[in-house]
């Protein structure tokens, strides 16, 4: 019989690898069972090897342990099997509609369970290859030179790649173990899947019948190396081993594969465990033709002979999702452990420190708190977007309530549903308990929680068939009502309270413009007739009231119709101006031979006269024709000891 990955033929006697090799006492046997693996490997580089009945028994279970949980024992019986509880990544294979169009689903802390007639576990498809593989009859010498280099060869495998291997339980007296091998990409690698039209992912159009969806990763899943080392390996026999990908199709794995056989072949009888690795890490993108794009697929068509290929491809939309999430992660891990600049305070800090907004600009976690803090306070919530110049995307409310306390967001929350009803123009507020109400079409509304039934446009008790009374008139008539004796002074009082409301209104309306939008009162003290309305952020004329464009807020006073600063700003600056600018300039103009540059802010100033006491017009700055230095205290700067204020020249 032919052995699978060597291509040699054996004419030794042959024999199973489960009958006992090895001169045990029968009490020490009893103590371990073919259905559970013996305990795990030590470091130390020795073991004990467990003795195995005769017959078949139930098929055994696979158990990953991390690294980092290894026992380090020269030693460690069948028994210690209670220790070693905690289980990594397995891996169940799923063989659908009776082909190897194969899916692979990996678990944290789990067994490989029990499977049906059409799934096989990852320990089925070992001891199905390792029944296929011919062992020759070695002497002890030879087995024991074989493990020794086993050991040696883990150990050494374990010191490159850390983390990345994941020793397994004995198993059938045997190594076993499995590396993750993370394929080093150069910037990033396109991926493309064929779909059909009726996927919901972006695609462009190529023909009438194929669609193309395309992304870019810079991390892809690691390709998984699982290994069972008989023990005529190295000396006679390779590994039994499999590989198993998560987003690749089987033909190509199986390509992977064979190339795995032909290192082995190149150096047979040596360990090779290494070189696979190697290979894989550096090379098997290129030898499948992937170095500048991958290409998902073909599905449906993922047929192959071998049992050592283990593929979980399925559809695009299975792994396209997979390969960006995958990246996504791998992309934040690595954001995490690095430092970063923060484009508010311009420290760095650990990744860690960092908050990252849906538009993926990022700011350090003090400085968003400052900075959402500060909104909320001041009210201006429609500001509470990224920082970013330019950037416009608002700030989610989950992260908002990991930056306020618990009063911040709740004021944030409550001035959210305001600005919201007042973007409603259906939505009034009750005059008596200012609770939101609708509006109906006659513009009247009746308050669910006082029932209050009021005119919207007054807010006055419903009057139906009666003008609404201006805002003067209800003045004047509460201000009469005053002088009456009948009223009591609680009415009195409250009625008064109301006069001074009215007033209040009156006087912000004198000197106030309603926005256009959200009829928040807005006052200009300085500045062009080119408002921006704080609580909705509508942009609007302040001379005719009137919204203006967003886009090109400036277009509407191009037409003439309202001038962007008023008449009586102008004047007022006119009257503002800087004579001494005027002097100044006109000095400057007049002697540009006879003076000096002011040392603060560069502006030339002519020296008029033989005082060398300069003055610039334009910082206000002291300074000295002689020596250009910028004098604090002339009495200081001039005398005996110091410049000359007065000179010819």
């Amino acid at each position: 019989m032919s052995m699978r990955g060597s291509g040699r033929e054996h004419r030794s006697h042959v024999h199973h690898h489960h009958n006992n090799n090895h001169n045990h006492d029968d009490n020490t046997s009893s103590s371990s069972s073919s259905s559970t693996f013996p305990s795990q490997r030590s470091r130390g580089g020795g073991r004990k090897q467990g003795h195995h009945h005769h017959g078949h028994a139930p098929q055994p279970k696979l158990r990953f342990v991390k690294k980092s949980e290894i026992i380090q024992s020269s030693s460690i019986s069948n028994s210690d099997n209670s220790f070693l509880t905690e289980q990594l990544d397995s891996v169940t294979i799923s063989n659908h509609n009776n082909n190897d169009a194969c899916s692979s689903k990996a678990k944290e802390e789990g067994d490989f369970n029990d499977m049906d007639d059409n799934t096989f576990s990852l320990s089925s498809r070992l001891d199905k290859l390792l029944s296929r593989m011919e062992q020759p009859q070695l002497s002890e010498e030879h087995l024991r030179d074989n493990d020794i280099s086993q050991q040696n060869e883990l150990l050494v495998v374990e010191s490159i790649y850390g983390e990345n291997v994941f020793i397994l339980d004995a198993w059938k007296d045997l190594h076993c173990f499995q590396i993750h091998i993370n394929i080093e990409v150069l910037g990033e690698i396109a991926i493309t899947a064929k779909m059909n039209s009726s996927n919901e992912l972006e695609s462009v159009s190529k023909n009438s019948d194929d669609f193309l969806y395309s992304f870019k990763v810079q991390y892809l899943p690691p390709i998984v190396l699982t290994c069972l080392l008989p023990k005529s390996y190295p000396s006679h026999q390779p590994p039994i081993f499999t590989i198993s990908v998560q987003w690749l199709e089987s033909s190509n794995i199986s390509s992977l594969c064979s190339k795995l056989d032909s290192i082995w072949e190149e150096q047979e009888g040596q360990e090779v465990i290494y070189q696979w690795v190697e290979w894989l890490l550096n090379s098997s993108l290129s030898h499948l033709g992937f170095d500048k794009e991958i290409k998902l697929g073909p599905y449906g068509m993922n047929h192959v002979g071998d049992d050592r290929v283990v593929s979980g491809t399925s559809s695009p939309d299975v792994d396209i999702p997979l390969l960006q999430n995958y990246n996504n992660q791998k992309h934040h891990e690595s954001f995490l452990k690095e430092l970063h600049q923060c484009q508010i305070c311009f420290s760095e800090y650990a990744g860690t420190e960092f908050r990252q907004l849906p538009c993926k600009h990022f700011f350090c976690l003090k400085c968003l708190q400052t900075f959402t803090q500060m909104h909320v306070k001041e009210g201006t919530i429609s500001s509470l977007q990224c920082p970013e110049a330019k950037c416009t995307v608002m700030i989610p409310p989950g992260l908002l309530k990991h930056l306020l306390d618990d009063n911040e967001y709740e004021r944030w929350e409550s001035m959210m549903l305001e600005k919201t009803l007042a973007s409603m123009s259906d939505v009034v507020y009750c005059p008596r308990c200012e609770t939101p109400c609708i509006e109906d079409e006659d513009q009247h509304a009746q308050c669910s929680k006082c029932f209050f039934s009021f005119c919207t446009l007054c807010s006055e008790r419903r009057h139906v068939g009666i003008v609404c009374m201006t805002l003067d008139m209800r003045l004047q008539i509460l201000q009469d009502r005053q002088n009456s004796s009948h009223l009591k002074e609680d009415q009195k009082r409250r009625e008064r309270e109301k006069i001074n409301e009215m007033l209040s209104v009156k006087e912000i309306h004198r000197d106030s413009k309603l926005c256009p939008s959200c009829d928040m009162a807005i006052s200009r003290t300085e500045g062009c007739n080119k408002m921006v309305c704080g609580n909705c952020g509508e942009y609007f004329c302040y001379r005719c009231n009137k919204a203006i464009d967003k886009s090109d807020p400036y277009g509407h006073f191009r037409d003439g119709a309202c001038e962007l600063f008023p008449q009586e700003m102008i004047e007022n600056w006119q009257e503002r101006i800087n004579h001494r600018q005027v002097v100044g300039q006109l000095q400057a103009e007049l002697f540009p031979q006879s003076g000096r540059a002011c040392p603060n802010c560069r502006q030339f100033n002519a020296k008029i006269g033989n005082n060398n006491h300069m003055f610039c017009w334009a910082c206000q700055s002291h300074y000295c024709y002689l020596c250009n230095e910028v004098v604090r205290r002339g009495t200081k700067h001039y005398g005996p000891k110091g410049c000359k204020q007065h000179s010819e020249g």
